[in-house]
């Protein structure tokens, strides 16, 4: 190789890694408002964009269409809680002391989140941001762990884990409806009146223009129980009359969620909030399959480590910034999200996050090119009790194309190359014996690292650096 071709591509090389750092240079310092929407076990096939052709979801399909479509979107766990706790820390579940579902009934409660972690919402106070949360928190229902002591200076939602009904808002018989710190008993479906809500919050918002705000707007919608409003689901029986009825019961569910997404969409525009706002939109896991929920074109679904339990839809728009109609395989997990949000506002990327920043991604950067020539690590964890799980664990590990997982505690290590079989149909286990021993060893640090941090309350919580301390 000559020295000028070499100089060259020294030039090229260093011009695509800091182009991201001289763009952010040129940008106006105005920082943007942060919405981030979270939905509850919405499947990848659940919304019409990803090619579903018995539901409408027009107001998700125009908020996909207007930036950028992350295609290779996994959440961080099959289910509700970790997957939270992951995206408001940018540290894998377990090791914040999340890596199961935290519960209202404590002899069934597998997680309880670090105290001495800042959430995103804490880092984003920090740089000037008011935060509000509005839905379902499931972190925890007692100090330490409400949301206005977690870095939110407003709450208006769900404390608890899964309503057992949309209208009454009840966990076995108990009401965790709040605002703030106070029991309410607001009437009306959970869906609608979060929307209300949000609607509140970014209207309040939009009078202090001159301070940027972060919500995190989180559904309870479509967990189970299925129950849209009877006159969504008329809609769906007369449109489709030989629809199955669990079926259509879903498609109405998510299309009344779609409805009230489209709402605070048209506020935001109203307040003329569209430009400045960066909106990203997801779900905490993949579908539930007894509830006729959707994950095609993957296999399985919710509390599975195959990819239907784990893609999820996810897209992103900030006007003027990210391009309308893009798509991007970039393997992301969902505490990308967050990591990406700190970077739009212009805070610090914590030393001990796992999560990575997506903007060069989401704005067609080569730097994030650059940097995926080194395949990245994903990993999952989920603990979870009864007689079929008896409190064990079990782990998936990505790398590249290949992906070893557990779908049980108690079942064999499977191996699959995602790449020549993405929808997971033949085990390779025995056929790649390097493969499976480099990964389990990877596997292995990830236990280890998560393994020093309690998930019990009653038992302090500990930071990295007192967990090593004597070792």
């Amino acid at each position: 190789m000559s020295l000028p071709f070499r100089l060259n591509l020294f030039v090229a090389l260093w011009c695509a890694m800091n182009a991201e750092v001289m763009a952010e240079v040129r940008e106006p310092t105005r920082r943007p408002n942060l919405v981030l929407i979270l939905a509850d076990d919405l499947g990848y096939g659940d919304v019409s964009c990803h090619g579903a052709r018995d539901i409408q979801t027009p107001h998700l399909d125009t908020l996909a269409s207007e930036g950028m479509m992350l295609t290779r979107m996994r959440a961080n766990c099959t289910v509700c809680s970790p997957t939270r706790a992951a995206i408001l820390t940018g540290m894998y579940a377990d090791r914040v002391g999340v890596p199961g579902v935290i519960r209202t009934d404590a002899s069934n409660s597998w997680g309880y989140l670090r105290h001495d972690i800042p959430t995103l919402a804490d880092r984003l106070r920090e740089v000037g941001y008011e935060t509000g949360i509005v839905g379902k928190w499931h972190l925890g229902l007692t100090s330490p762990n409400t949301p206005l002591e977690r870095g939110f200076n407003h709450f208006h939602g769900f404390l608890g884990d899964m309503m057992d009904d949309y209208y009454t808002h009840r966990r076995h018989g108990q009401n965790y409806m709040r605002n703030n710190n106070a029991a309410i008993e607001p009437a009306g479906h959970a869906s609608e009146l979060f929307t209300n809500w949000a609607v509140d919050y970014v209207s309040e918002r939009a009078e202090h223009a001159g301070t940027p705000f972060f919500l995190y707007l989180a559904y309870n919608a479509p967990h189970f129980p299925i129950q849209p409003p009877a006159e969504w689901l008329d809609r769906v029986q007369k449109r489709s009359p030989n629809l199955d009825p669990k079926r259509a019961l879903n498609v109405a569910f998510v299309e009344h969620l779609d409805d009230q997404i489209g709402r605070l969409m048209q506020r935001l525009d109203e307040l003329g909030l569209r430009e400045n706002t960066v909106v990203a939109f997801t779900s905490d896991n993949g579908g539930s399959l007894p509830h006729a929920q959707n994950n095609d074109p993957w296999r399985d679904g919710k509390q599975s480590h195959y990819e239907g339990g784990l893609r999820v839809p996810c897209w992103v728009r900030y006007p003027g910034h990210i391009q309308p109609g893009s798509k991007s395989d970039h393997a992301a997990l969902t505490f990308d999200l967050g990591a990406t949000f700190l970077q739009y506002a212009g805070a610090e990327h914590p030393d001990d996050s796992d999560a990575i920043r997506l903007k060069g991604v989401l704005e067609g950067r080569a730097q994030q090119l650059v940097a995926s020539a080194s395949p990245r690590e994903l990993y999952f964890v989920r603990r979870e009790g009864g007689h079929r799980y008896v409190g064990h664990a079990y782990h998936a590990i990505i790398r590249g194309r290949w992906k070893l997982m557990q779908n049980h505690p108690f079942s064999a290590l499977e191996l699959y190359d995602l790449k020549a079989d993405p929808q997971e149909t033949k085990n390779v286990f025995a056929e790649n014996p390097k493969v499976v021993a480099d990964l389990k060893k990877r596997l292995a640090i990830h236990l280890q690292r998560g393994g020093q941090v309690p998930w019990q309350p009653g038992q302090a919580n500990v930071s990295d650096s007192a967990a090593n301390a004597g070792r």
